[in-house]
């Protein structure tokens, strides 16, 4: 910025500052952002209807795969506060939200094991693509952001990577040269996102120019932070907060815990659901299922 243009933008300057110094006083009427700007998602219609086309990326340099992995938890408490935490079952460890839904699981109360239901961790996926197409936002073309999407959408990359029948030729949708553009197909059913109409095309190379497709490469987030442990909470701190959110400290809702029928459950947030999944069915996949069989048998 040059000195005049400092001059002119004095006006605009004094504002902002004005902005800043009002958030700084009334620290309660702060509405906190914490969305990821390398995160893209497509824009749905009224309807709840949403297309765009996306090209999944290979790995990064120095990464083996082209995505990570992630389990998290997002559930209302009887206390009406929220628990929205990253597991660290992620990470192959004990977790006290998992800890906590075996002890519930195993009471044999059906009540119990609905809460449990209830505060089940999720499965998301991350990964680098490629915004072939966009029609509600034409400037995210282009370019590369991180992806976040569910079971459903990674059971149809493993079944392009491994087709069922042997009249199929198997097609790595991560490839530069020979993936597939993927044509995301989004409907509103029973109140959930569906991903069921989504699919690959024809595998091509993503652009003709290799110093483009070098660019692209180069531009690519790594993974790893997703799934590096020192962004995840600790046991103790996560234990807190989960005793917190359920008011597990306090006797009235322990005695709530341990009835049959309780008055009150933890719910799951209905509005942002897809934001723990990805997407959201409303059934049990095979993943939770396996979860809760494996809570019942320890």
């Amino acid at each position: 910025m040059s000195l005049a243009n400092l001059k002119k933008s004095r006006n605009d300057f004094m504002k902002k500052l004005n902005d800043e110094i009002t958030k700084i006083n009334n620290p309660e009427t702060e509405t906190k952002n914490y969305t990821d700007d390398r995160i893209w998602k497509a824009e749905v219609d009224k309807s709840g209807n949403g297309y765009a086309v996306i090209r999944f990326l290979p790995p990064v340099d120095g990464e083996d795969v082209p995505w990570a992995r992630v389990f998290n938890h997002g559930f209302q408490g009887p206390t009406g506060q929220w628990y929205i935490e990253n597991s660290l079952t992620t990470l192959g460890k004990k977790d006290p939200v998992s800890e906590y839904n075996r002890t519930l699981w195993n009471s044999g109360i059906e009540a119990n094991k609905e809460i449990a239901r209830k505060q089940k961790r999720r499965l998301s996926y991350y990964s680098n693509v490629y915004i072939v197409s966009d029609p509600k936002n034409p400037q995210n073309e282009g370019k590369v952001f991180l992806y976040k999407y569910g079971k459903k959408i990674f059971d149809k990359i493993n079944d392009l990577m491994n087709p069922e029948f042997e009249d199929e030729t198997p097609v790595n949708p991560f490839d530069f040269w020979e993936g597939a553009n993927f044509k995301l197909k989004i409907r509103k059913v029973e109140g959930f996102q569906n991903y069921d109409k989504s699919e690959f095309e024809k595998p091509s190379q993503l652009v003709e120019d290799e110093t483009e497709l070098e660019t692209i490469w180069k531009t690519q987030y790594k993974l790893s932070e997703f799934t590096d442990e020192e962004n995840f909470k600790g046991f103790e701190e996560l234990q807190e907060r989960l005793n917190t959110v359920l008011g597990l400290d306090s006797p009235k809702v322990t005695q709530m815990y341990k009835t049959a029928e309780p008055t009150t459950t933890p719910t799951q947030k209905p509005t942002t659901a897809e934001d723990y999944t990805g997407e959201t069915t409303g059934e049990e996949t095979d993943e939770e299922m396996s979860y809760f069989a494996k809570l019942a048998n320890e």
